[in-house]
């Protein structure tokens, strides 16, 4: 039976609307252009969490929706609040996140006069959305929302609706659309068949698993299929969360500062599942010296998104389906084709052989500390022990942040965030602030260089006002240290714009009406991070940090530089 239209305003056609998908929370920034629907939000039970800047907002709305699986929503002031969003919109693309952008536009009778906070907002969001949509009428106010909300989730990713600032007046007869859940299911036949026969053959396959995992709930099944095969599972970069890292055969994440064990095992592979993953290049990009990933092996490729089959890699088969329910049905398959398999003693004593070697590697690698300052693989090693079980953290993009890599270790999914292949500065913060309003049962950890900070530091202010207990680990080594590390390669140690000189960080939190914790002592770090998660308050850990660099991002990406001006061939004094 179809919903009875009632009689309403289309702003509270647009407030039911969100309502009936369920949300409770809306990060932004107050704006006139939606302001008649915002001031029915807390007679709706919606919750509207004002930040310092609307970047902040996106990613707060990404870090809820990745460790919820559920929508987040983010809306602000049309014109400079809405291209404010763009930055934080692409990370969310990239990470596949379902969430929803309210984007109020100037009034339908006067755009394209130039008026005041006028532009165009549609394009702008063009290439980083998975739908857009224009309301052409306050009519249709109710029915488009819902659209962005279905297709959000869907097709996993960002969603925009953009509203004529004007359409939120008036009367309208409308009936508010219930939410429509779009199944999957595993993918076709005769390719799952095909994959099944491929590792059934298997000499030694390698499961890839990667964010389709999480996103899908098939951990649990991901888990019984390596389990059948004796494989080892390997994390795609940045997903350190898509396998439980205690299980035996968990052997860590590849790409940027990822795991020797992985890798090793990686290169060793005649088969490869990569289950949930659109085998992104720079995942697989050679790393510590090796180039692992094998020239040789056979991929199977299992993914929701049919455009992403092929797109990265060669693949002998590709299967267009969840990735949970395809690895229950490829599990099956298996069984049917050979029965049931005994453990594989040899290869399970050869992973254990290559995880514990990394281990010792990873715990005897050379970060001495000066007077005042800690190495910084000393620091993120005190971090790891000290961590809490259920801890969700998000790490920005840098040295220090990618080096973690190698040290954050997760046993339940919706644990890890990061800006993925986007690496915009300014995530970490905003989107542990995000999770920690979809989840605050768990605590909420965001690892955040010192050049990054200055991007996320103003969002304290909106943990302290809206009572976020988020902490923040800030390592402070008063250096872009990412970039620094290509002019120490490449430009002869002539440090343009990559030297900072900071402040205290934990002082600057004070100062806002949060808590502040200075570390420069190997051994304070632990005890740091246990008293910020146990105050129950916005918390920031300054870590002094030396100025140790691990390696470039991408040692491909760069040539050594050609001067043809004899001024500028001058230019050889190193810098400071």
């Amino acid at each position: 039976m179809s919903p009875q239209k009632i009689r309403m305003s289309p702003s509270e056609a647009f407030v039911e609307t969100l309502v009936a998908q369920g949300v409770k929370e809306v990060f932004g920034i107050v704006g006139s252009a939606y302001m008649d629907a915002l001031d029915l939000f807390p007679l709706a039970g919606i919750r509207f969490i004002s930040v310092a800047h609307e970047q902040a907002a996106a990613h707060a709305a990404d870090g809820f929706s990745r460790v919820t699986g559920r929508h987040g929503v983010c809306i602000a002031q049309n014109g400079p609040g809405i291209t404010n969003f763009v930055t934080a919109v692409a990370a969310a693309y990239w990470a596949h996140s379902p969430i929803v952008v309210i984007t109020p536009e100037s009034g339908s009778l006067s755009m394209g006069h130039g008026g005041f906070q006028e532009t165009e907002q549609m394009p702008i969001f063009s290439k980083i959305t998975k739908y857009q949509v224009h309301v052409s009428s306050p009519h249709r106010l109710a029915e488009l929302t819902h659209r962005a909300f279905t297709l959000a989730l869907a097709e996993r990713g960002p969603a925009q609706i953009n509203i004529p600032r004007d359409y939120f007046y008036g009367d309208v007869e409308v009936a508010i659309p219930q939410p429509q859940i779009i199944e999957r299911g595993p993918g076709g036949p005769e390719s799952l068949e095909a994959a099944a026969k491929l590792l059934a053959g298997a000499k030694f396959p390698v499961i890839l698993a990667g964010g389709g995992v999480i996103f899908s709930g098939g951990v649990a099944e991901c888990k019984a299929l390596a389990e059948y095969l004796s494989a080892p599972v390997v994390n795609s970069y940045l997903h350190n969360d898509s396998f439980p890292a205690s299980h035996p055969l968990a052997c860590g994440p590849l790409g940027y500062q990822g795991s020797k064990a992985a890798m090793k095992l990686m290169a060793k592979a005649d088969v490869v599942l990569a289950l949930g993953s659109r085998l992104g290049p720079f995942g697989t990009l050679p790393q510590h010296g090796l180039d692992y990933w094998p020239k040789n092996a056979k991929i199977v490729q299992i993914d929701a998104d049919h455009r992403m089959l092929g797109l990265v890699k060669p693949i002998s088969v590709g299967v267009c389906g969840d990735a949970r329910l395809a690895a229950a049905d490829i599990l099956q398959r298996l069984k049917k084709l050979g029965g049931e398999r005994p453990r594989n003693e040899a290869r399970l004593h050869e992973i254990k052989a290559e995880k514990d070697a990394w281990r010792d590697e990873l715990a005897n690698w050379p970060s001495p500390n000066e007077p005042g300052k800690i190495g910084p693989r000393r620091a993120l090693a005190a971090l790891a022990k000290a961590m809490p079980k259920n801890a969700m953290v998000a790490t920005d993009i840098g040295n220090v942040c990618s080096v973690s890599n190698s040290y954050l270790h997760f046993e339940e999914p919706g644990s890890f965030m990061a800006a993925m292949s986007f690496g915009n500065c300014g995530y970490a913060f905003p989107t542990a602030m995000g999770a920690k309003v979809g989840r605050p049962d768990r605590p909420a950890i965001a690892y955040v260089g010192d050049g990054a900070w200055g991007m996320s530091l103003a969002e304290v202010m909106t943990c302290v006002r809206e009572d976020i207990p988020v902490v923040g680990v800030i390592f402070n080594n008063q250096q872009w240290g990412a970039e620094k590390k290509n002019q120490v390669d490449y430009f002869g140690d002539r440090f343009v714009g990559s030297n900072l000189t900071n402040p205290d960080f934990a002082d600057v939190a004070k100062a806002m009406g949060g808590n502040g914790i200075t570390v420069s002592d190997e051994d304070e770090v632990g005890d740091a991070l246990r008293e910020a998660v146990a105050s129950n308050k916005c918390t920031i850990v300054n870590i002094n940090l030396t100025r140790e660099l691990g390696d470039p991002f991408r040692r491909d990406a760069f040539k050594q530089p050609k001067r043809i001006l004899d001024k500028y061939k001058a230019h050889s004094a190193p810098g400071i």
